[in-house]
């Protein structure tokens, strides 16, 4: 019996080495996202005015996220401890993707839209925003359960 537990790790540590792991896999979850309401900065009615103010998300789940900016005012997307709790896969904007490993800010100076592509990762209530306009409302929450 130690003898087959002696040879064994070995052969399953050469059999994940070369892929046999992967045998089982159901595909990459990272590619399988759930669209998200998109997020509009301003409106018609309000320069002010955000769409969503808040999303529920589950870890582990792959998300993609389009924010849309009106273009009234210039509006800086942050949301920087949700920006430690996730893993990012890209981020689209402008006809090029962007691979990066954290989103410090999306700042719209006109109309225009980038969309972010994310795995939560942890847990917890995260602040969203629109840099300096949190006062005039402009502020929502990511809750991950």
């Amino acid at each position: 019996m130690r003898l087959l537990k002696t040879l064994l790790l070995p052969l399953l540590l050469i059999g994940s080495l070369i892929g046999f792991d992967n045998l089982h896999a159901e595909g990459d979850l990272t590619r399988r996202t759930v669209s998200l309401p998109d997020l509009r900065l301003g409106n018609e009615d309000s320069d002010y005015a955000m769409s969503q103010r808040e999303y529920q998300l589950e870890t582990g789940k792959a998300y993609q996220l389009k924010i849309i900016a009106s273009g009234q005012k210039e509006y800086a997307f942050q949301a920087p401890e949700f920006a430690t709790a996730i893993f990012l896969r890209k981020v689209e904007a402008g006809g090029v993707e962007i691979k990066a490993i954290t989103l410090t800010e999306l700042e719209f100076e006109d109309a225009g839209q980038a969309e972010i592509f994310f795995v939560p990762i942890k847990p917890g209530k995260f602040p969203f925003y629109a840099k300096g306009l949190e006062h005039k409302g402009m502020l929502g929450h990511f809750l991950v359960k």
